[in-house]
């Protein structure tokens, strides 16, 4: 028998210590997103800091394909709640663009200033107003931090109003982080301040999914166990509960390149995103 038990877990949801060259980012994302707004802002197809809430960083960015969108896909960041903003990843939005959907992608309000149910608020409300302004099927995304809050979207307590929630089709969670009570026994708790009732209310595996859910859980094969077990929990426990679920495990990516997929219209992560059966 092999017993596996975690002794450190800092380390286990540490991944720039974990990771060959992991000193690169965040930086390595900073150039590629700015030149791919001024690329679109030259074009007149993004639409840059659009309020959707009364805090300051109630903001989203709205990138337009050449035509009429087919639909919209919403981009949700990642960094433990706590680090980041929608200005790090907008070239992601290249892949669905060139596939003919809008994108948006949403700061908000990080901790220690919020609690995490203070932020699955404001992103219900981006993902809203976001909708307001494009029509036709809507497909959620998000990476690590921004996995959770994408399932929690889809989750049967999730903000969103009934007619936003019958237009959602397909929910990409990537290295997701769907059970909060680990990062409990974290040094990151002293920012997240998540407690148990916290933990129990605003993790999506602790919660059923919405009727007709359907979701991927899609992780890097190169990640740290924990974000692997992370990613297999989330699917496995919504299988059980009625949703449609996949599980995906890309070779050789780890957390920081796994995200990459998602610039490229014709990467299965895109094509997968934007399956709408």
């Amino acid at each position: 028998m092999i017993f596996h038990q975690v002794s450190d877990w800092n380390d286990a949801y540490a991944n720039a210590a974990n990771i060959p060259g992991g000193e690169r980012w965040p930086g390595a994302w900073v150039q590629p997103a700015e030149a791919y707004r001024d690329e679109l802002q030259g074009t007149a197809r993004a639409r840059l800091d659009i309020s959707y809430g009364e805090n300051a960083r109630n903001r989203l960015d709205l990138f337009l394909p050449q035509r009429s969108p087919q639909g919209l896909v919403v981009f949700v960041h990642g960094g433990f709640w706590r680090a980041f903003d929608k200005s790090y990843w907008s070239n992601l939005a290249r892949g669905s663009v060139d596939s003919g959907y809008a994108v948006a992608m949403p700061s908000y309000t990080l901790c220690p200033a919020v609690r995490i149910a203070d932020i699955t608020r404001e992103v219900g409300a981006a993902v809203e107003r976001a909708a307001s302004m494009v029509e036709g099927p809507l497909f959620l995304t998000g990476h690590s931090a921004g996995g959770h809050l994408v399932t929690r979207m889809i989750s049967a307590t999730s903000p969103l109003p009934d007619q936003v929630r019958a237009r959602i089709q397909h929910t990409l969670s990537i290295s997701g982080l769907h059970d909060l009570r680990p990062l409990m026994k974290t040094a990151m708790t002293a920012d997240l301040r998540i407690d148990e009732a916290e933990a129990w209310a605003e993790s999506p595996a602790l919660l059923h999914p919405l009727p007709e859910a359907r979701v991927t859980c899609w992780v890097g094969g190169a990640e740290r166990p924990e974000f692997i077990r992370q990613n297999a929990l989330l699917a496995n426990i919504w299988t059980g509960l009625g949703a449609r679920t996949c599980i995906i495990e890309e070779p050789g990516r780890d957390h920081f390149d796994v995200i990459d997929g998602l610039a490229d219209h014709r990467h299965p992560m895109v094509r997968a995103l934007l399956s709408a059966t």
